[in-house]
């Protein structure tokens, strides 16, 4: 197996584990993972970390719902208008510069952060 590979399923192991553990796992962590320890562009990261959330916030919700720790009617009150943002945002993501979406990346890290410690 490949060194790359396995800081893929490395990064897909902690991902898996922390979107379980306390909801986190797309942006904040397999992100940064995979420009730091994959090699990635921060460009083709962001859209191949969205494609794993995917499975990882499936499995996550299923074992949570099945523990009853779902609020239905308010996932579907984020879920739903947050598809239309989605594709604003992807739209978007391809027609700005990747310094610049790395740069809104990491201050959205930082504000993010900063609210939590506080």
């Amino acid at each position: 197996m490949s060194e790359r590979t396995l800081a893929l399923v490395g990064i897909g192991l902690a991902a898996g584990f922390l979107s379980g553990l306390l909801g986190v796992g797309g942006g904040i962590l397999i992100v940064p993972l995979l420009v730091a320890g994959a090699g990635y562009a921060p460009k083709q990261a962001m859209p191949t970390s969205l494609a794993a959330i995917l499975l990882t916030a499936i499995a996550a919700a299923a074992s949570h719902a099945q523990a009853g720790n779902v609020a239905w009617r308010d996932a579907a009150l984020i879920g739903i208008p947050a598809v239309a943002g989605a594709v604003l945002g992807a739209w978007l993501h391809q027609r700005i510069a990747a310094r610049t979406v790395t740069l809104a990346f990491a201050g959205f890290l930082l504000i993010t952060a900063a609210k939590l410690a506080l």
